[in-house]
């Protein structure tokens, strides 16, 4: 455990302050603080540049000196928390030494400089494992503690940042007088209730605590520990941090190990924490506070699920699963919430609901600027827009508006058939399947954690070569992933279905998770004569999350007779390989939809980003076919290739595509269904961006297209898209991917014949 670092207690509480020459310090203050909102490695060092001048105008007995050496050195130790190249880290150090020397007893500087350089020790420790830096660092914080009379702003922090050292001490050398004298200092350093720091150092306490049980077996740090972690519940939803889900995720893990019956409770908490509508500020697309977000909560829902399965709640497991997941969709859908009901209500009903629709309006806008200068307004308007939450929970017929769904509500979802829930947990894998007349089934899957990410990683390697000189080998090993998959996972659910008396060759929803989301569940099978692969028994379509599904299943076309069809393409981008089938397909899409609706065409030279937006507001139905660029280290800037540049994910879910109902997009281009590999249940990638914006159904790519066995793929799933009465019906395509694929099925490859999948209704 690392003491408390600058940039964290930039997050937790207080800004770094940095006082250089005037005509450099609002330049430096600009960048540091946008720095610390959006993470741009060249603004972080420009600071630095910028302090490295100011040190060069500050000769060795300049009376500020110390300010420019510890600016300088707080911004290396910056750069190294965010990239961890130790020289930046070695040389902030020097910096700390230099300053420190400046800074004789009693200068009003020292416990600053002493606690930095502490600090920045503390931190190669933790690379190098010198035991002398620690010991040093150790030594530095007496001396800071020292300095800290009672009363003093910093005394907590210097109390907090020795027990860390006297911690880590501990575990290196196994001297229990270290452990004792740290849960001492964490005992003196406690936060009161209302503190933005109250549980960070609840969490310091308890995890001393437990340290000192595993050495000791006393009981009463047992109790103690779990006494502590309960305390979180006193969080005001108000000041939740990610601190909080930090601390409420370490209650977890420690309840998880003796099974502990407070465990249900921390997950119930840790995701209400997240759940808190504070959070709307933290998520906007193009901010380093979603990716925090995600950090701190990593499978806190997919544990919560196992714990609830396990205690044999398996409603409740649904509940929290749900909401845990796909957060960023989740909170962003709350700026669309339909009022509708609310409005119905009478007069009062229908103001509050016209003035939380301007504010999430004006909130919405406001997270879409990427402007450093937009904080204070965003904290205006969402404590504006809480108060109007708290008075439309007070009406009679919305005590539950935006709190998240029971599983009462989630039953919706399973109107037209089961969705089965597959999980992935570090303590279990399951897998429910939802019905619309009972509780959810269980389904225990005989697989490991890591026996799914092996899978998902083999498989993920495979695809990544599809189209190789050796197709034959390639499929051999694809099929080998396929039946594994089949053997160990989809078929004990099949064999569920069955039981359940689950009609063959209707229709199912896959809502996997974690590592499950990176497997093609809707191909696997035996791949054997005389057998049958799942494709055999039922139509598959996948859903991120219920809520989605519902939200799909609500949204109803406003004149669905005369529905507005735009074909896009663009088959040569600003980058990424030609694709010179595109006109070919969207001419067969033409004239296939030409008999029965007009058919627009947007490509090549008119397609481009703006235009193509223009389209996407104005039209229902959207087959696109163009390169898909997928950034799976940036995934809010996975894109479509236009003529003219990039159209990403921002700009997909900005609030203009919200005008008309849009029904059905095919996108017809590489990895539109896979986000970021390390976080899959976010769902951050192209298909659920389209979905977002209001595609009610949505077909998409989980790897790279080939362009020819697209093209005729497209074509096979439009003949099979006309339902009887002539008309175009968006909740039949999944059945007419099915239909194309049976068609294809000896006429292209099968890493093409499975790479499309259908998400919604």
């Amino acid at each position: 455990m690392r003491p408390l670092t600058s940039i964290e207690l930039h997050l937790y509480s207080a800004p770094l302050v940095i006082i250089i020459d005037p005509p450099l310090n609002n330049l430096a203050l600009s960048l540091q603080d946008k720095f610390q909102q959006w993470g741009i490695l060249s603004d972080l060092e420009e600071v630095i540049e910028i302090h490295r001048a100011a040190l060069a105008l500050r000769p060795l007995g300049h009376s500020n000196q110390f300010i420019s050496l510890n600016n300088l050195a707080s911004s290396l130790q910056a750069k190294f928390q965010q990239w961890s190249v130790l020289s930046d880290l070695d040389e902030a150090i020097n910096f700390q030494r230099a300053a420190l020397a400046l800074c004789p007893p009693g200068h009003a500087d020292r416990f600053t400089s002493l606690n930095n350089l502490a600090t920045s020790l503390h931190y190669r420790f933790d690379e190098c494992r010198v035991l002398s830096d620690l010991n040093e660092a150790i030594g530095l914080h007496r001396g800071a503690l020292e300095l800290c009379l009672p009363g003093h702003s910093e005394q907590s922090l210097s109390l907090n940042n020795l027990a860390l050292s006297l911690q880590a001490r501990f575990r290196q050398r196994g001297v229990l007088a270290d452990l004792d004298e740290a849960i001492d200092l964490h005992q003196a350093a406690r936060h009161p209730l209302g503190h933005s720091n109250r549980s960070l150092s609840l969490k310091n306490l308890a995890l001393g605590l437990q340290d000192r049980f595993q050495q000791k077996g006393l009981s009463s740090d047992f109790d103690e520990v779990f006494g502590l972690y309960a305390q979180l519940l006193q969080v005001s939803h108000a000041a939740v941090l990610r601190g909080d889900l930090w601390a409420a995720k370490s209650w977890a893990t420690s309840a998880e190990q003796p099974k502990h019956r407070s465990a249900l409770t921390v997950y119930q908490t840790a995701l209400q924490f997240l759940d808190d509508r504070q959070h709307i500020t933290r998520l906007s697309s193009s901010s380093r506070h979603f990716e925090a977000v995600v950090e701190a909560t990593s499978s806190l829902a997919m544990d919560a699920f196992s714990c609830s399965v396990c205690g044999g709640v398996l409603t409740t497991a649904v509940e929290l699963v749900e909401q845990g997941r796909a957060v960023f969709w989740m909170q962003l859908a709350r700026l669309h919430t339909p009022l509708d009901e609310i409005s119905a209500s009478g007069d009062i009903s229908k103001a509050l609901a016209a003035e939380f629709k301007e504010l999430s309006f004006r909130l919405r806008h406001l997270l879409e600027v990427s402007s450093d200068q937009q904080t204070t307004k965003i904290r205006q308007v969402t404590i504006q827009r809480d108060d109007v939450i708290s008075r439309i929970c007070m009406l009679p017929d919305s005590p539950r508006f935006l709190l998240p769904p029971l599983f009462s509500d989630l039953q919706k979802a399973v109107e037209d058939g089961p969705v089965i829930i597959v999980n992935a947990s570090q303590y279990s894998c399951d897998a429910l399947i939802v019905l619309i007349t009972q509780d959810p089934v269980h389904v225990p899957l005989d697989i490991t954690q890591a026996e799914v990410l092996e899978l998902s990683t083999e498989f993920q390697s495979l695809t990544a070569n599809v189209g190789s000189s050796d197709n034959q080998l390639e499929n051999q090993n694809i099929v080998g992933v396929l039946r594994e998959v089949w053997a160990r996972i989809v078929f004990p659910i099949v064999d569920a279905l069955r039981v359940l008396k689950v009609r063959r060759r209707s229709r199912i929803w896959w809502c996997p998770t974690a590592q499950f989301a990176l497997l093609p569940l809707h191909a696997a099978g035996p791949y054997e004569e005389e057998s049958h692969n799942l494709s055999h028994f039922y139509i598959s379509s996948y859903t991120p999350a219920l809520a989605t599904l519902i939200r799909a299943r609500q949204q109803v076309a406003r004149d669905p007779s005369t529905p507005q069809f735009v074909a896009i393409g663009q088959g040569i981008p600003d980058r990424g390989k030609p694709l010179p089938r595109v006109a070919a397909e969207l001419g067969d899409v033409a004239q296939r939809v030409a008999r029965i609706l007009p058919c627009t065409s947007l490509a090549d030279s008119d397609a481009t980003v703006e235009q193509a937006l223009d389209a996407l507001s104005r039209h229902q139905w959207v087959p696109l076919a163009c390169p898909g660029m997928p950034n799976p280290k940036k995934p809010f800037e996975s894109s479509f290739a236009m003529r003219d540049g990039p159209l990403t994910i921002t700009d997909l879910i900005r609030p203009h595509l919200q005008n008309p109902q849009p029904e059905f997009a095919f996108l017809s281009a590489c990895h539109t269904t896979i986000g970021h590999p390390s976080s899959p249940d976010e769902a951050i990638h192209l298909a659920a961006a389209m979905q977002f914006s209001g595609f009610r159904s949505v077909i998409g790519s989980m790897w790279s297209v080939d362009d020819n066995a697209a093209g005729k793929l497209v074509s096979a799933f439009y003949d099979n898209m006309v339902d009887d009465s002539g008309r175009l019906d968006c909740t039949h395509a999944a059945v007419a991917l099915h239909k194309a694929v049976k068609k294809l099925r000896t006429k292209i490859p099968l890493e093409q014949q499975i790479v499309f999948i259908h998400i919604g209704v």
